[in-house]
């Protein structure tokens, strides 16, 4: 809610916030007047009907997102893509390891999960205000689209030959990238991983069968913000 108010304001309709709230959240109450949003008072139970776990404070906000075209503009160097992801709780934490590596957007692809569902929300905490979030269309279409936006396709795949930490693979990310990961139960298939300009897998040096898609997300996007940063 704050996140929303603070960094996505024009996509706030109204907010809704009861007295008590108002006076714990009192940057809330700033930053929507600021804004000029329109701001309600209300009472806990009229707040508790429109949303059971909204601890005081909520926002009705468009929730149509980004245009893939949007998200993609100017001079990108750093999007995440998943593909066919449908576990929203993955999909949250994905969105939030990006935030934090500095990338330009994330795109949802294929059969990926609702954006606007509440487990995905939730699980950006806030993140999801903080950079551009866009739906593509199939995984091959959203690759075409991202390389004619300037972008190298790199391709998360556990058999791959070339390692995430390899000098030449380095040399790579230090340039404009979209990382590809796929879903959480099968990854990409030998297609989806046809569809990149490199397949790269993760070093797992203990014994540990594989990383879930979120680690492997974050491990993935950091390597890329290291060099990215060296540069």
């Amino acid at each position: 809610m704050r996140e929303a108010v603070l960094h996505a304001a024009a996509r706030v309709r109204d907010v809704y916030i009861t007295p008590d709230a108002a006076a714990r959240y009192p940057e809330i109450v700033t930053s929507a007047r600021e804004a000029e949003l329109f701001l309600h008072l209300g009472t806990p139970d009229v707040l508790h009907a429109m949303s059971p776990d909204c601890q005081g404070v909520l926002a009705v906000v468009d929730t149509s997102g980004t245009a893939l075209e949007d998200a993609i503009s100017g001079t990108p160097r750093l999007i995440a893509v998943l593909a066919d992801v449908r576990d929203p709780g993955n999909a949250g934490t994905v969105i939030r390891a990006a935030d934090a590596a500095g990338a330009d957007a994330v795109v949802l692809a294929g059969e990926s999960v609702d954006l606007t569902n509440p487990k995905v929300v939730r699980s950006t905490a806030g993140s999801l205000f903080h950079l551009p979030v866009a739906r593509g269309g199939s995984l091959a279409d959203t690759v075409e689209a991202l390389r004619a936006a300037g972008l190298t396709i790199v391709a998360t795949d556990g058999t791959a030959t070339d390692e995430l930490g390899d000098p030449a693979v380095d040399e790579l990310l230090a340039g404009p990238t979209a990382w590809v990961f796929g879903n959480e139960a099968h990854g990409l298939s030998p297609e989806d991983v046809a569809l990149a300009d490199l397949a790269v897998r993760i070093p797992i040096y203990g014994a540990a069968e594989s990383l879930n898609l979120a680690t492997a997300a974050a491990v993935c996007l950091y390597a890329s913000a290291r060099v990215q940063h060296q540069n």
